[in-house]
C-alpha cells in the first residue's frame, strides 16, 4: 500500500480501486521498486489508476520500464486504448506524453472536489485533471 500512496496520497481512494484492479509490480532482485494498478473501464478500454516507484529508486528508469511493460501487456491482450488521469502540470504529464499518451479532456476542479485535502505539486495546488489516452491499435488519440 505504501508505494501506491506515493502516487495517490489518500488511502481510502486507493483502496476503492485496488479491489477491482489488475496490479503489477517491478522488482529489483527481491525488492519491489514499483507498483501499478489498472482497471477495465469498457470493453477493450483500460485506465491506469496508479503507477509509483519507491522514492529511493526513482530516476533510474524503473517507471519507464514498468509503463512500457504495461502498455505491451494490454496491447497483447487486445486492448484498444489505455487511459490515465493526471495533474495539469508537473513531471507526470511529460512522463505519459513521452510514451505517446495524448490529452483528450480536462476535468475541471477534479482534485479539489475529490480529495479531502489539497494536493500540492511544486508548491502549487493541483485543481484540474487532464485525461490522456494512448491508442494501442493504430492512429492517434481520439479528439486530439
Amino acid at each position: 500500500m505504501a508505494l501506491f500512496l506515493l502516487a495517490d496520497p489518500f488511502e481510502a481512494k486507493v483502496r476503492s480501486y485496488l479491489d477491482v484492479s489488475e496490479c503489477f509490480v517491478a522488482r529489483l532482485g527481491t525488492k519491489i521498486v514499483g507498483v501499478c494498478s489498472v482497471i477495465q473501464r469498457r470493453p477493450r478500454v483500460y485506465e491506469l489508476m496508479n503507477i509509483a516507484i519507491d522514492s529511493d529508486d526513482q530516476q533510474r528508469g524503473y517507471g519507464s520500464a514498468l509503463l512500457k511493460w504495461v502498455i505491451a501487456y494490454y496491447r497483447e491482450k487486445g486492448a484498444r486504448q489505455l487511459e490515465v488521469g493526471t495533474g495539469s502540470f508537473g513531471y507526470q504529464l511529460t512522463f505519459y506524453q513521452r510514451y505517446g499518451f495524448r490529452v483528450t479532456s480536462i476535468e475541471r476542479d477534479f482534485f479539489v472536489s475529490n480529495y479531502p485535502e489539497p494536493i500540492l505539486e511544486e508548491g502549487i495546488q493541483l485543481r484540474d485533471m487532464l485525461r490522456l489516452t494512448l491508442l494501442l491499435i493504430g492512429g492517434s488519440a481520439p479528439n486530439a
